[in-house]
């Protein structure tokens, strides 16, 4: 491994030293917590050098199997499609006309749906290379290229403390310090706010039967695996107190190339069978395989339990 990769021996959640091998595929090694069940990977890029990954090459992946997509943009019908299903769910959180950070905007597709919904929105997107998808629908004055805490916060229309709402759809699996970053998320939210988190579970029953060729275990990007102990832990350590886990509305719209690129992960039987659904890429299907968490929680009050 180059320089820009550290191995990780302590868990984030715990601080426990004495993780188990699940198993590896070298270089990396995936381990879990014997404490707390925490699963991460090792070794993973360099806090300061992370980012990296998420360049251009990233959204249109050579290997979308093992990193990133295929094609980001393209599958742009779809993702607005889920989002429009998931606001059924969105809009119970947050009251009419509220204000919805989203942490990881990517190319803006929740964004643009909250924004169809009548709410004031922000975004925050790392990757450079996807932000200028989601600028060119919303404006740069609604979308911050860096990190959350990176944000300025004189920034208009960001100031801490400001927002009804703040959403994570699947980030928090890929941050180096997702406890730090949930803080910073607790900052943003006015008193009473609420936080989505969408995120993999690890112990579902989908990735238990899959095991190592589950579809999430992508070691460069996915270093963190969460189960609903450890998510509502770590919530609990950045002051959050959960109100809801489901799995009932993480599915998403995928089109039938999807399936057959993702069914060579499994094996050469799955892949062979699964092929002739390349055939009719553009199609589409609504999955939900439950092996995802969305979870709704707020910030704790002070002398809160």
């Amino acid at each position: 491994m180059s320089d820009g990769f550290v191995e990780v021996t302590r868990c984030r959640i715990c601080d426990d030293a004495n993780p188990t091998l699940v198993f590896a595929e070298a270089p990396y090694r995936v381990l879990r917590c014997s404490k707390c069940s925490l699963v991460w990977v090792t070794p993973r890029w360099h806090d300061d050098a992370i980012h990296a990954v998420y360049g251009e090459d990233y959204w249109k992946s050579e290997s979308p199997k093992t990193k990133g997509y295929a094609n980001y943009a393209s599958e742009a019908a779809l993702y607005l499609k889920t989002f429009r299903r998931r606001m059924k769910f969105v809009g119970r959180q947050v009251p009419a006309g509220g204000r919805i950070l989203d942490v990881g905007c990517a190319a803006g597709f929740f964004l643009r749906v909250a924004r169809e919904a009548g709410h004031d929105v922000q975004g925050v997107e790392v990757s450079r290379a996807i932000a200028q998808e989601a600028i060119r629908e919303l404006g740069e004055d609604r979308v911050w290229v860096g990190t959350l805490d990176s944000l300025p916060r004189d920034r208009a229309g960001c100031a801490p403390g400001s927002f009804d709402l703040v959403t994570m759809w699947d980030v928090i699996e890929h941050v180096p310090d997702p406890r730090a970053l949930l803080e910073q998320a607790r900052a943003m939210l006015k008193p009473g706010g609420r936080l989505i988190v969408e995120t993999q579970n690890v112990d579902s029953r989908f990735a238990s039967l899959l095991g190592r060729r589950w579809h999430h275990f992508k070691h460069e990007e996915h270093i963190y695996h969460f189960n609903p102990p450890t998510i509502r832990r770590l919530l609990d350590l950045a002051g959050f107190d959960v109100e809801s886990m489901t799995s009932a509305f993480a599915g998403k719209y995928v089109s039938f190339g999807f399936i057959a690129e993702r069914a060579s992960r499994l094996n050469r039987a799955a892949s062979m069978l699964l092929k002739p659904l390349a055939a009719f890429r553009n199609a589409n299907v609504y999955l939900n395989f439950h092996d995802e968490m969305v979870v709704v929680a707020k910030p704790r009050t002070v002398g809160g339990s």
